[in-house]
């Protein structure tokens, strides 16, 4: 396979193109990229699940919500537990971990529907959202490492692209199996996620995944301890260190709460996707599902490729500025609910968003001197937002309306705004 070529995302001192992927990592950098596709496809079945669940068990739009937050209350509680593991065994051993449990939540649907019981959809749904924790925890930092800092936004938008394409499939594929007019056993679709899962784990316990050398003063190897010294007092303390020189800086602060509002941005919206465009009569739920599916997430999809190309020509902080304005304006839109123009900016907050995460990731992260597996967990705890940010949407949208309920995004997307600028500083 041949190796990426592109010019450093962030200034111009290089003369000559520059690998984005180092031939010694390509195959790590295709496996760990596997695994933005998984969770791309189950977090987008999530919204779903939302619709499916506000029909099947006749709740309100507010109760559903409980889906998106059970999932990611997952990813805030797994988090930091996630990158101690991964800091003390290493990423191959968090990934596996984290297949196994999404494969135990996902099993757990074959109950949940027996017993027509959301409090176990609720429970298989947490434990979903602690293995993908660990996932991300360990996929996104890793793939940011595989090649020169200077490419690290463009990079990581380029795995990120195979997240959108789980994002893609994932509403199509159950979305037409539970709309389609018989309906379909929710089970079904899990029970497969699982084996496959299961399939990928196996695949990963078998190859070795390297470790990518830290700078001075990482959480792997400061204090010369052994990474797989399970046990020892001397790997919590130089942890505790990490986390304590963490949380001293300003601007880690200022990514990881700005990572959590862009997910209330990003998850809330995707969450009521289907609710709004049944609520404006456009089409069914099967339409609306393939819509979400190929035309928002395949827009944000394409976004995300197109925008890791162009970050790779121009600043990466120049190109998120802009974004953020874009999505904002096309948040504020929607709230309007004039109609077609409403549906523009609906469509709008795909595209300006698609490279925000990955880019705000890679940018909070390039600074944390070597603290790279710590850091990424406390920054994979922000999916919470969307559990927040649904909950509000939900709130809104049954008691004034849903168009209303886009303000919460677009504040959220001022957040990055903010980011943007206060960032110079630093």
């Amino acid at each position: 396979m041949r190796d990426f070529h592109f010019l450093p995302s962030s200034n111009n001192l290089y003369p000559q193109p520059m690998k984005l992927v180092p031939k010694k990592y390509i195959l790590p950098f295709i496996l760990i990229t596997s695994l933005f596709f998984i969770w791309g496809f189950a977090r987008a079945v999530l919204d779903v699940l939302n619709k499916h669940f506000q029909d099947f068990l006749s709740i309100s739009i507010t109760q559903s919500a409980m889906v998106q937050a059970t999932t990611y209350l997952g990813y805030f509680l797994m988090a930091l537990p996630a990158g101690i593991i991964i800091t003390r065994g290493g990423y191959r051993r968090g990934v596996v971990a984290g297949l196994i449990l999404f494969a135990i939540g996902a099993l757990l649907f074959i109950p949940g529907e027996r017993f027509l019981s959301f409090g176990i959809f609720l429970v298989a749904l947490f434990i979903i959202g602690c293995g993908l924790a660990m996932l991300e925890t360990a996929a996104n930092p890793y793939a940011s490492e595989l090649g020169d800092p200077a490419t690290a936004s463009s990079r990581l938008n380029l795995a990120q692209s195979f997240n959108g394409l789980g994002c893609i499939l994932g509403p199509v594929v159950v979305g037409g199996f539970l709309f389609s007019k018989n309906g379909g056993s929710v089970a079904i679709p899990y029970s497969i996620m699982a084996v496959a899962v299961i399939i990928v784990a196996l695949i990963f316990s078998k190859v070795s995944l390297p470790e990518i050398p830290q700078k001075e003063g990482d959480d792997n190897n400061s204090g010369n301890y052994p990474a797989n010294n399970h046990g020892n007092e001397n790997v919590i303390n130089p942890i505790s260190s990490s986390i304590r020189s963490l949380w001293s800086s300003p601007f880690f602060r200022l990514g990881i709460f700005t990572l959590f509002c862009y997910e209330i941005a990003e998850i809330s919206i995707n969450s009521l996707f289907i609710n709004y465009v049944l609520s404006a009569g456009w089409m069914d739920k099967s339409a609306a599902t393939a819509l979400l599916s190929f035309g928002a997430l395949g827009l944000f999809m394409f976004a995300r490729i197109a925008g890791s190309w162009i970050m790779s020509r121009k600043p990466a902080s120049k190109v998120l500025l802009i974004c953020a304005i874009g999505a904002t304006l096309g948040a504020i839109l929607v709230s309007f609910n004039w109609g077609i123009i409403s549906a523009i900016g609906l469509f709008a907050c795909y595209a300006f968003e698609a490279i925000m995460f990955p880019t705000i990731f890679a940018i909070t992260i390039s600074g944390v001197k070597g603290n790279v597996k710590i850091a990424s967990s406390f920054l994979m705890m922000t999916p919470i937002g969307g559990a927040v940010g649904t909950l509000l949407m939900g709130m809104i949208a049954d008691n004034i309306n849903i168009s209303a309920a886009f303000l919460i995004p677009a504040i959220a997307y001022g957040m990055v705004i903010l980011y943007t600028i206060i960032s110079k500083k630093y």
